[in-house]
């Protein structure tokens, strides 16, 4: 049984396909833009396209930018020397947000995973390695602390290091405020590996 016209359906089917959009939501952000008056409605449709149609990789990281370079490639002010290694776009933005970081980046765009058949060629690695040159130093790898991302700063780590460069990776283990009791083992090992002398 129908219970909703085919271009109602059509538009939750639509939002479901959005990550981490279930059915329910996908029907509530419907039955939002439903009662939107239509001018709000042609904005944020504009707005999707507008975006779609500008938003474009920086020929030199990867992140998203209306202008190439991006903001951060593009600024004289960013140590060029030091190359934040991260999964996606997004992983920028959480470590902008720190406000301690003042170098540049690289998006890989994915991770290495033979699980899913995705190999070293299919994320943006050969990219890393044209950019690293005499004036690159050190390069952090911040792939996220599972089985791909491990995988992933174990291949970078091989790769780059006969080239000269430092390779380092972000430090995994409990977080701050976090108690020992509620740690798994995977946690409480990254912790202990990951030590430092006080």
């Amino acid at each position: 049984m129908d219970f909703y016209p085919v271009v109602i359906e059509k538009l939750i089917e639509e939002f479901a396909k959005l990550p981490g959009i279930g059915y329910k939501t996908a029907q509530r952000l419907t039955m939002h833009v439903l009662n939107l008056p239509q001018e709000e409605v042609r904005e944020f449709a504009e707005a999707l396209i507008k975006a779609r149609g500008t938003i474009r990789y920086c020929s030199i990281c990867g992140n998203y930018t209306d202008k190439d370079p991006c903001a951060i490639c593009g600024n004289p002010n960013r140590d060029k020397s030091v190359i934040c290694v991260v999964e996606q776009p997004k992983d920028i933005i959480s470590m902008e947000k720190v406000k301690e970081y003042n170098g540049v980046y690289h998006v890989l765009h994915g991770t290495i995973s033979p699980m899913a058949g995705r190999g070293p060629e299919d994320i943006k690695i050969k990219e890393l390695i044209r950019r690293i040159n005499g004036s690159v130093d050190e390069v952090i790898v911040a792939t996220n602390p599972n089985i791909e991302g491990e995988a992933t700063a174990m291949y970078i780590s091989k790769v780059l290091k006969p080239l000269g460069v430092k390779v380092t990776r972000i430090a995994h283990g409990i977080p701050v405020g976090g108690d020992l009791e509620y740690a798994d083992e995977v946690t409480l090992a990254k912790a202990l590996e990951g030590r430092q002398e006080i």
